[in-house]
């Protein structure tokens, strides 16, 4: 994954930020120092949090799109009752 080689041949999507990793480890005093380079380096990888936040858009859609639902069958049915 980090041998900086793309599927096309180029520079891989995620090597720069294994690069930014890899050199915080060689210039930390501890490694939890580059907590926030492998972070990001492993977030490229895998997209959890990118994944986890289009789900929470999703979900919080389908929630609005009932609520506009019901909102709209209450008002219809408002309507027919002041007829």
């Amino acid at each position: 994954m980090a041998s900086g080689f793309g599927i096309n041949g180029g520079p891989g999507r995620c090597y720069s930020f294994w690069l930014d990793f890899t050199k915080c480890l060689a210039d930390a005093a501890i490694p939890a120092d580059c907590a926030p380079a492998r972070e990001d380096y492993i977030e490229c990888l895998h997209h959890r949090k990118e994944s986890e936040r289009r789900q929470q858009i999703e979900k919080q859609a389908q929630k609005n799109e009932q609520e506009k639902q019901q909102a709209d069958a209450l008002a219809k049915e408002q309507a027919q009752k002041d007829r």
